[in-house]
């Protein structure tokens, strides 16, 4: 699972910073979660094959996070894309990208399909063989959502000197990769536990941004293996925070401690301060495992 940060700080973009979007590779899906300005600029700079991107998440119609999502699906239109796009979003998606491609006569010479989300509790918006995206509702101004990205379990792992000790035949490796357990001609019964390992434990990645404090999403993010949630203010602006709708680093790191993820990563920064590692540093008095996201930023779990 790698994770590459195109964009984290909050509200306008500078120079030197951009507001929020993010790549998510997992299962051999490419993932691009949130569209901020200047995400397309930052998917060449960071060489990643604007091809592979399929599904696009968007948490919440505020311009920071998704007002390069018009440019990006024109892009792919000149660029002569054929296969099918699919963007999952708030209510009110639809209608901003398409009244922009109708005013400019551009319209997508491929599939372009929009999946508006209106629930207000958790739901299952991509599934596959691999993977599964739940929404994970959020507590912002306006109708906002979070997404939880699941491997599903992999095959189990050959255990092959029990498999030539029962000298069992190839023709039933695949079932024993699938669970099941295997019954010699002679009728004896072999349990899968003796001819196979436990796969390795399938990750997850819990994105929270923008939300106030919730503590009640940490059932849903549970174990999760990293855990990206906003950090807009410090605790000495706890205040801004309540008002505005967003966390506290101190508040990020409480979740991630109820909800025992393997690692916290901290982003949507206001760039009131003069330095990031002050919310490494407030967080780390309530929680082990924080990484700062910035731009360009990879990680790998």
């Amino acid at each position: 699972m790698k994770l590459q940060i195109l964009g984290c700080y909050a509200a306008t973009p500078r120079t030197m910073t951009n507001p929020t979007s993010q790549v998510l590779e997992i299962k051999n899906h490419m993932f691009l979660i949130d569209c901020g300005e200047g995400t397309q600029v930052q998917l060449r700079k960071h060489k990643i094959k604007f091809s592979r991107i399929n599904h696009i998440f968007i948490s919440h119609l505020h311009g920071d996070h998704f007002f390069g999502l018009p440019g990006l699906v024109s892009t792919f239109r000149l660029l002569g894309r054929e296969k099918e796009l699919h963007v999952y979003g708030p209510k009110g998606i639809k209608e901003a990208i398409t009244l922009l491609l109708k005013l400019g006569d551009s319209w997508t010479n491929y599939q372009l399909y929009f999946h508006e989300l209106t629930n207000k509790e958790s739901e299952v918006i991509f599934e596959d063989d691999k993977i599964i995206v739940e929404t994970i509702p959020l507590s912002h101004r306006v109708y906002t959502n979070g997404f939880l990205f699941k491997e599903k379990p992999g095959e189990r792992k050959l255990n092959a000197e029990a498999v030539a000790k029962y000298k069992v035949d190839k023709a039933y490796f695949q079932n024993i990769k699938n669970g099941r357990d295997v019954v010699l001609d002679n009728g004896t019964v072999i349990s899968n536990a003796k001819l196979s390992f436990d796969p390795a434990p399938s990750k997850s990645y819990a994105y929270c941004s923008d939300t106030g404090y919730k503590p009640d999403i940490v059932t849903q993010i549970k174990n999760a293996t990293a855990l990206y949630h906003e950090s807009t203010f410090l605790e000495t602006e706890a205040h801004l925070a309540v008002r505005t709708k967003h966390s506290t680093a101190k508040e990020a790191a409480a979740i991630a401690k109820d909800a025992n993820v393997g690692w916290l990563i901290l982003g949507h920064y206001s760039t009131r301060y003069k330095s990031i590692e002050l919310f490494k540093k407030e967080a780390l008095e309530v929680f082990p495992n924080v990484k700062l996201a910035d731009d360009g930023k990879f990680f790998e779990f």
